[in-house]
């Protein structure tokens, strides 16, 4: 029996199909792109209605989360709980495993679980972090710390001396300078090479490779107390320090930490105003990704705090926000799915409903992270 090219094409067809789910024709051209630098951004307590709040308030401007190539969407229940607390969810994020609501780091068993940042260190990597809260507060502790309580954080900060970490940004002098042992860790820290300092000016004038920047004893001030444009341009000088510090990339972890605390507190502007300052950060992010092939920007939610939604205030659909409601269901946290969007290299990975501990995964295999 002969066959003619055409024939013998559509086997091919069958067979790929049926293989793989995919065909490429006669021969499979496509390529996961090389990933070389991870950028992870959480929006603390960021649903959809957070963000669509936010975009309404600005008359439909569009966002720089909206040049989103790929958006998915993740599920967030911790071990013990259908709805998680900030600490399980960032161990969830941060190391691909679901643990308890209060963990950092650990599993249910309380065994430490390497994160992808740790990781990334052991890969040749730089790494950073860049935050609103202190840099003890439980999302950014799950990246770099092993204890069973978010509630330990000079336990926690103690994890800075254990660590490469080139940069990281937030608050916490408290957990650093003013502990129940008295053992001053800015001034280890410097013995180990960095250089601490305390304002957004010594931030952007800094030259050096390793940075440790503690701006407040706690949590920074919100975005309604003057913080500025911190956040954003701390994203932008950690890209250029870790950029400049490892041939092998880097990856970096950016919170908009208060987003969360608007929903707590019920408080639509806070959640405004914390969105908008984190999207600013978001278009450092992307336009990083645009002029440095090889950059993948992931940006999520731990969980949505607040329950919020926008029912009509009116028959009519009037702008600026006349017609809209801000309605808050509860003070704490829902268990609803969160967003994801991804930008850059191997953005396409993200395109579909995950769990949580599906994130760091897919970015370790794209990063060829061992």
């Amino acid at each position: 029996m002969k066959h003619n090219k055409y024939s013998m094409l559509a086997v091919m067809l069958v067979v790929c199909i049926f293989s793989t789910g995919r065909c490429y024709g006669q021969e499979n051209t496509e390529k996961t792109p090389e990933v070389k630098n991870i950028i992870f951004m959480i929006g603390d307590g960021m649903g959809l209605a957070h963000v669509a709040a936010t975009t309404i308030y600005r008359n439909y401007e569009p966002l720089h989360l909206e040049r989103a190539q790929y958006i998915g969407l993740a599920k967030t229940y911790s071990s013990n709980n259908r709805v998680t607390d900030s600490a399980a969810s960032g161990t969830a994020l941060a190391t691909g495993v679901k643990t308890y609501n209060g963990a950092v780091g650990v599993d249910t068993a309380k065994h430490a679980v390497r994160t992808i940042l740790e990781k990334a260190e052991d890969n040749g990597k730089a790494t950073g972090m860049v935050v609103t809260y202190s840099v003890t507060n439980a999302t950014p502790a799950t990246f770099i710390a092993h204890v069973e309580s978010r509630k330990m954080e000079e336990e926690i900060a103690e994890y800075y001396l254990k660590t490469d970490i080139d940069v990281f940004m937030g608050g916490g002098t408290q957990f650093f300078k003013e502990r129940s042992d008295k053992r001053d860790l800015a001034d280890e820290l410097e013995a180990k090479g960095y250089q601490i300092v305390y304002t957004l000016d010594d931030i952007l004038s800094f030259s050096g490779n390793r940075l440790g920047a503690l701006l407040a004893p706690n949590a920074m001030p919100k975005m309604s107390e003057g913080r500025g444009d911190y956040l954003p341009l701390a994203t932008d000088k950690a890209l250029e320090i870790l950029k400049n510090n490892s041939q092998k990339g880097f990856f970096l972890m950016v919170e908009g930490s208060m987003i969360d605390g608007g929903g707590h507190k019920n408080d639509a502007v806070m959640v405004i105003d914390e969105t908008i300052d984190f999207d600013k950060a978001v278009g450092v992010a992307f336009d990083f990704a645009d002029k440095n092939p090889g950059t993948l920007v992931v940006v999520t939610a731990d969980h949505e705090t607040g329950g919020l939604s926008l029912p009509s205030g009116k028959p009519d659909f009037t702008l600026p926000d006349q017609g809209i409601k801000y309605a808050f269901s509860t003070g704490g946290h829902t268990g609803i799915f969160v967003p994801i969007y991804a930008y850059g290299a191997g953005a396409e990975n993200f395109s579909r409903i995950l769990e949580n501990t599906d994130i760091p995964k897919i970015m370790e295999q794209l990063a060829d992270i061992k």
